[in-house]
C-alpha cells in the first residue's frame, strides 16, 4: 500500500507539534489548553450550523447567504507553521473558485484580530476571514488540530474534513464538490 506524502507529513507533524504548542508564554499556550477539550473532526454527513461572523476586512459572513453553496471552512493562525504552508493554497483556491459559487469562511484562532489582519495583509491573502470568538466557538467549535479544513455541501452536511497540512493537489481536489 502506497503512503501519500500528506500522510507521512501528518505523522511527522504529530511528533513535532506538541513541544511547540507547550512553549512557555507563546500564543500557542492558550491554544494548547483549548486543544485538550476540542472536539474531533466532524464525520462526513454531519449537519453543521454556520455562525454569523464579522470579517477582518470589514465585511460579514452571513450563513443565510451561504445556503445552497459549497462552503470551505478553514481554521488557521498566524503563528502556525503548517498554516503558513496551507494558507497560500487556500487563497489561490478562493481566487479561482469564488466565481463558481464557492463560499468560504476562514477562522483565525489568533488572540488578537490585529495579528491575523497584519499577517493577511503582509501575505496578500483575500480569503474571507473572521476571528474565533466565544460566540463563534459556541455555534461552530474548532475541532482538534490545526490547520483544520472542512468542506460543507450545499445541504449543510460535511463532505470532507481534514486536520493538518494539505498539499496543492489536496486543496485543488475540493473543486470536485462545486
Amino acid at each position: 500500500m502506497e503512503t501519500s506524502r500528506r500522510h507521512l507529513l501528518l505523522a511527522a507533524s504529530a511528533l513535532a507539534l506538541p513541544p511547540a504548542l507547550h512553549a512557555q508564554g507563546s500564543p500557542a499556550d492558550d491554544a494548547a489548553t483549548r486543544e485538550k477539550t476540542a472536539p474531533p473532526l466532524p464525520a462526513v454527513g454531519t449537519l453543521l450550523t454556520l455562525p454569523s461572523v464579522d470579517l477582518l476586512d470589514g465585511g460579514h459572513f452571513d450563513p443565510a447567504q451561504a445556503r445552497g453553496h459549497v462552503v470551505l471552512l478553514y481554521w488557521w493562525a498566524s503563528w502556525c507553521p503548517f498554516c503558513a504552508v496551507v494558507s497560500p493554497y487556500m487563497d489561490q483556491f478562493w481566487r479561482k473558485q469564488r466565481d463558481r459559487g464557492l463560499a468560504m469562511l476562514a477562522l483565525s484562532i489568533d488572540r488578537k484580530a490585529e495579528d491575523a489582519r497584519a499577517y493577511r495583509q503582509r501575505k496578500g491573502y483575500i480569503f474571507p476571514t473572521g476571528i474565533v470568538t466565544p460566540e463563534v466557538n459556541k455555534v461552530l467549535p474548532k475541532p482538534r488540530g490545526l490547520p483544520i479544513t472542512i468542506v460543507v455541501g450545499r445541504d449543510g452536511r460535511v463532505l470532507q474534513a481534514e486536520a493538518g497540512q494539505l498539499f496543492p493537489e489536496d486543496v485543488e481536489a475540493f473543486a470536485r464538490y462545486l
